[in-house]
C-alpha cells in the first residue's frame, strides 16, 4: 500500500493484513464473502499511471500491444509493454475516463508502476501526453457481491454488465471510475469490480463500503486468490521479459491486438502468432507447501536440471496451500510430473483455466479477443 494510501485509510491499513496474521475463522469467513457473500478489499499490490494530453491516445497506442485510440469510455482493455525483443516488461488494466482531458489509466503490478511510467516517459519526446503517478489522485478498490453494488448504485447510474466493460461518475468534483473485472472462474463466482475513488473521496467511500450490511473487508492477499483464478496474469517485478504474450495467454484473454500497427516488440510477438509454434502456456496449478514465489522455477522430476516453468503468481487457496498462475513447456503439462523448485518440491496439482486456449486471428472480427 502506498504510504499516502495508509494515511487516508488507516482502517483498511489494518485490514490488509498477510494470511500468517489471520486465523481460520477470518480467513474462511473472507473466502466465504468473496464466493457467497459481498466484500471489498484495497488493492494495494497495484499501481495507476495516468496519462493525458491531446496525443495520449495516439502515443500509448504507438507503444501497447492493444489497440489505445479506438478506446472507449465504455469499455477497458487488457495491454502489455514489451521490450524490443518482445518480452513483457508490463501487463496492464486500462481505461478512458469521461473527464475533461479524457486522462487513460494504466493498472499494473504496484511494483513496476514507478519504472514504467519513467520508461515510457522517455519515449514521449514531443508528443502532447504527459504521464503522471495515478496513485496520488485515486485509491482502488476490489468490491463484489450484491450488498456492495447497492452501495456502488450510489454513485453510478448503472453498473458494467459484461467483463472489461466500464462507467463513470463523479464524487465531488473528480472523476472516478468503475471496472467489471474478468470472471474468476470459481464455483458461483460473483461479478467484481475495480473501483477508482478520488483520494479526497476515498475514506467516505471506504466507510460506506464497510459499513454496509453484508460486506467483509478482505486481506489484498486473499483478494488475490479472485485474479488467480480468472487466469488473466500480471507480470511483477520478478517475471519482467521473463514471457512473450503468448507464453502467459495475453493474447487469448483479449490483451494483444494483431491487426493494430507497430508496437516495440511487435514483430516477435506477430511471428511467434503466425510462422511459430507456441510451445509454452500458462495454466492453473494448486501447490502445497511454502508460498511460490512470482519467478521461482518448476521442473520436471524426470530432469530436474534444466526448468520447465516458471511462477507468474500465487495466492493462498482456501482450503490451504496456494493456488498459482504458471507459465510451463506443453510438454511438461502433458508429462503432468511438475515441481516447485526441485525434483524433491511439491508436486503440481493442475486444474482448468476459465477460458479455452483460442487462436484470436482465427476468430470472427467482432469477437472480444481481437477487439
Amino acid at each position: 500500500m502506498t504510504s499516502q494510501w495508509r494515511d487516508l485509510l488507516p482502517h483498511a491499513a489494518a485490514a490488509s493484513s498477510t494470511e500468517r496474521l489471520l486465523d481460520a475463522a477470518a480467513l474462511a469467513a473472507q473466502f466465504d464473502a468473496m464466493r457467497n457473500g459481498s466484500f471489498v478489499s484495497l488493492a494495494s499490490d497495484t499501481g495507476l499511471i495516468a496519462v493525458n494530453g491531446a496525443d495520449a491516445g495516439a502515443f500509448l497506442h504507438g507503444q501497447l500491444t492493444n489497440d489505445v485510440e479506438r478506446l472507449a469510455p465504455a469499455q477497458a482493455r487488457l495491454a502489455g509493454y514489451c521490450s524490443a525483443k518482445g518480452r513483457l516488461l508490463a501487463t496492464f488494466l486500462m481505461w478512458r475516463d469521461t473527464s475533461a482531458d479524457a486522462t487513460i489509466y494504466l493498472a499494473c503490478d504496484a511494483d513496476v508502476q514507478a519504472a514504467i511510467q519513467k520508461r515510457l516517459s522517455m519515449f514521449v519526446l514531443r508528443a502532447k501526453a504527459k504521464l503522471s503517478d495515478g496513485t496520488a489522485t485515486h485509491v482502488l478498490f476490489q468490491v463484489g457481491g450484491p450488498a456492495a453494488e447497492a452501495v456502488l448504485a450510489k454513485t453510478f447510474a448503472s453498473l458494467p454488465g459484461a467483463a472489461l466493460a466500464a462507467v463513470h461518475g463523479t464524487l465531488g468534483d473528480a472523476p472516478t471510475s468503475l471496472v467489471r473485472l474478468p470472471d474468476a472462474g470459481t464455483a458461483r463466482a460473483l461479478p467484481r469490480f475495480l473501483w477508482s475513488v478520488p483520494v479526497a473521496q476515498a475514506g467516505a467511500a471506504w466507510a460506506s463500503l464497510t459499513q454496509a450490511a453484508g460486506v467483509v473487508a478482505v486481506a489484498p492477499d486473499i483478494a488475490a486468490w479472485l485474479d488467480v483464478h480468472s487466469g488473466v496474469p500480471r507480470v511483477t517485478s520478478a517475471t519482467q521479459e521473463q514471457f512473450v504474450p503468448q507464453m502467459i495467454n495475453w493474447e487469448v484473454v483479449g490483451g494483444v491486438n494483431f491487426r493494430k500497427g507497430c508496437y516495440p516488440g511487435q514483430e516477435v510477438v506477430a511471428r511467434s502468432q503466425y510462422r511459430g509454434t507456441i510451445k509454452r502456456r500458462l495454466h492453473l496449478a494448486h501447490i502445497d507447501g511454502a508460498p511460490p514465489q512470482p519467478g521461482q522455477e518448476l521442473v520436471e522430476t524426470s530432469d530436474p536440471e534444466q526448468p520447465c516453468g516458471m511462477v507468474v503468481q500465487a495466492a493462498i487457496a482456501p482450503n490451504g496451500g496456494y493456488d498459482a498462475l504458471v507459465e510451463l513447456k506443453l510438454a511438461a503439462r502433458e508429462a503432468n510430473d511438475v515441481r516447485l523448485g526441485a525434483a524433491d518440491g511439491p508436486a503440481l496439482a493442475f486444474a482448468e483455466l476459465p477460458y479455452d486456449i483460442v487462436d484470436p486471428t482465427e476468430a470472427p472480427a467482432s469477437s472480444t479477443a481481437a477487439s
